[in-house]
């Protein structure tokens, strides 16, 4: 009964604040929508736990009979595995806190329940995609979470730039869909059914066998792999089909925290580990993975490197993340992995909300070069974005104890390395590299934000805020604005977070990657490689260190461009002009999309509808027929005067018209 409630329960309140609305009013939705996520949580800690001491079960709950067509037969199902339960902690914590944390976030807004609703709605969505025991219930739940991101993107529907955000988002993830979808088909095409345990119980067995995809004979396993890959790409915003996820920063600050934490970005790893039976019998779908991923993480580290807003620099560095989670996977170690979704979600949560705090401080200012000295201002945001920052940038003493990405992200480069494939090895030096830029962007953001003299004054935002000029401000430093920290509800979430920074990556780390632990922890949710996983202890120091290393390095150069000599950034900036401009500019992808296939669309699109559709079919069809009768119409009206001589007159000259043919017909005969 207990899973049931977990994904439902969601659901309920999100109708319930949905159509209650303004009818209910803004803190009976907020209590219910709240309440159900915060009860959801509280059932899906003790079954993770379960797993974690070895005292649950696999089980399959069935809910209701879906679908039966010929062979395809299935039905809807909830489905608890260890793998599920990982991402039910994941999901539910995470959106009970974002859900708390809005209260104070959003109580300005003047629509509230439609916010509360969206949020529940998005957890629905997501809790469905985890739970899903075939490929179809999957869809639904992938599906689910594409249209809440589009709601909840574009819920300040007014602005211009974040109905532009939504739609690039949804517009973007129908690519990658349209890959997920022809996945599917083929997976049924070539199993003949849609039920994940099925599916990868009978995978190992089609190694090696080819089907005829686009005139050609192709390797099965691999076409569907990529196909379905390619699905995974889209969601989790992997290089080629990433553009939408900084754009999704125009939503609220806790959509970004639910998206990039807990919810749609992850339904890629996890769909990828969910059907890694599948992946395991394609090197060249693994090879692939592997390398879109490396290239992910490096690409959104160096586009971070060079970002002033603070949502953006964080955002960037969620897709980075993501690539380590992929290539992890491409590697074999899906335990790792799945261990650095869970952490990232709570390190990656506090910095999102940590940020949102800040924001809320300096009054809807996101651009960190108007920020410095915060550090005394907003101390309890301070000190929670400090442990964000200590865990994303792996943090910790070898063979001690370190914050959670110590643990997480070290055990992905030394699983790439200890792989022994060539892929894997580009993986390590590219993770290693990566996290060298990961540490550098992160303590700049905490450097410029929380560090140096205040650069509030400099702020035309936040003077025009508080209607002081800087001459106006006379004495005042600060401009006559005073940051302040945020109410309780957006307090009590980062501080929970902060617990899950620090402790996360220490508890589980056994259970997750452990070789003999790991193996009974997952069972048979995902692949579990043994061997890579004692491999990657074996790794020598100098791999072990390599994180470490890079960390402090990163942490180094920060410390001396944005601690020590602030006019350092903009001198290296001007010397590697160009340079920094392809990376401030995103390496021109959008630029490059816009040409390609934004512009042409847009002409054909004009083709068709001005030539098209108005020039032809509209000249000779609707158009074209009703200006016709109208003409007549208008010349046939001509006629009716209305006065009877005139009736008598045409009828007259009719009879005449008539006798006259007859007469002359007559004569001719």
């Amino acid at each position: 009964m207990s899973i049931q409630l977990i994904v439902f329960l969601p659901l309920l309140a999100a109708i319930v604040a949905g159509f209650g609305n303004r009818i209910i009013g803004n803190v009976p939705a907020k209590l219910v929508t709240t309440g159900a996520l915060f009860i959801s949580c509280a059932l899906s800690w003790p079954i993770f736990l379960s797993f974690v001491s070895g005292n649950a079960v696999e089980q399959v709950v069935p809910v209701l009979t879906w679908v039966q067509s010929g062979d395809l037969d299935f039905s809807w199902a909830l489905r608890v595995d260890t793998l599920t339960a990982v991402m039910l902690v994941v999901v539910t914590t995470v959106s009970a806190l974002v859900h708390l944390y809005s209260w104070g976030y959003m109580d300005e807004d003047p629509d509230q329940p439609r916010f509360f609703a969206y949020l529940s709605l998005f957890t629905f969505a997501m809790l469905m995609l985890v739970t899903a025991d075939n490929l179809v219930q999957m869809f639904f739940g992938w599906e689910g979470v594409g249209l809440a991101s589009y709601l909840l993107i574009g819920f300040w529907f007014k602005k211009p730039t974040a109905n532009a955000a939504a739609i690039k988002a949804f517009v973007v993830n129908r690519v990658g869909d349209l890959g997920f979808m022809l996945g599917i088909f083929g997976t049924f095409l070539v199993f003949g059914t849609v039920s994940i345990p099925e599916i990868l119980e009978a995978a190992p067995g089609m190694a090696g066998s080819t089907i005829t995809f686009a005139g050609m004979r192709w390797d099965t396993m691999t076409i569907l792999c990529l196909l379905l890959f390619i699905g995974a790409m889209g969601k989790s915003a992997q290089l080629g089909l990433h553009t939408w996820l900084p754009d999704a920063m125009e939503g609220p600050t806790p959509v970004s925290a639910l998206i990039h934490a807990a919810t749609m970005v992850t339904a890629g790893v996890f769909m990828v580990c969910r059907l890694s039976p599948m992946f395991e019998t394609s090197e060249v779908a693994l090879a692939v993975v592997t390398i879109v991923g490396a290239c992910t993480a490096i690409f959104a580290a160096t586009v971070g490197l060079v970002q002033n807003d603070i949502k953006r620099v964080i955002a960037y560095s969620t897709c980075s993340q993501l690539g380590y989670m992929f290539f992890a996977a491409g590697v074999g170690a899906y335990g790792p992995a799945m261990f650095h979704l869970f952490t990232h979600a709570f390190f990656k949560a506090l910095l999102f909300l940590g940020a949102g705090s800040v924001i809320h401080a300096m009054h809807h200012e996101q651009d960190m070069r108007y920020y410095g000295g915060l550090r005394k201002q907003i101390p309890l945001t301070f000190w929670a974005m400090m442990a964000g920052t200590l865990a994303i940038t792996g943090v910790g003493i070898l063979g001690v104890f370190g914050f959670a990405g110590f643990y997480s992200k070290d055990m992905i480069i030394e699983s790439a390395f200890a792989s022994g494939t060539a892929t894997g090895q580009f993986a390590f030096f590219i993770g290693v590299l990566a996290a060298l830029l990961t540490s550098f962007y992160s303590w700049r953001l905490m450097f410029l934000t929380f560090w140096g003299t205040p650069r509030w004054i400099q702020s035309e935002h936040i003077q025009h805020s508080v209607h002081k000029t800087p001459e106006e401000a006379g004495e005042d430093q600060t401009g006559g604005y005073h940051p302040h920290e945020s109410p309780p509800s957006m307090l009590i979430p980062l501080g929970l977070l902060s617990i899950g920074a620090v402790f996360a990556g220490f508890l589980y780390y056994y259970p997750f990657t452990g070789a003999v632990e790991g193996a009974a922890f997952w069972g048979d949710s995902i692949a579990f490689n043994v061997g890579l996983m004692e491999a990657a202890r074996e790794v020598p120091l100098w791999v072990k260190l390599a994180s470490t290393v890079a960390m402090l390095t990163g942490l180094g150069v920060a410390f001396l461009m944005y601690f020590r000599g602030q006019d350092r950034p903009a001198r290296l900036a001007a010397t590697f002009e160009p340079l920094y401009k392809f990376f401030f500019n995103k390496w021109y992808f959008d630029e490059l999309y816009d040409l390609i296939f934004v512009r042409p669309a847009f002409w054909f699109g004009w083709i068709f509808w001005k030539r098209g559709d108005e020039g032809t079919i509209d000249r000779f069809g609707p158009n074209g027929v009703a200006g016709l009768v109208a003409t007549g119409s208008g010349v046939a009206k001509r006629f009716q005067s209305g006065f009877l001589y005139t009736y008598a007159l045409v009828m007259l000259l009719g009879l005449a018209a008539a006798a006259t043919w007859i007469i002359v017909r007559g004569a001719g005969a």
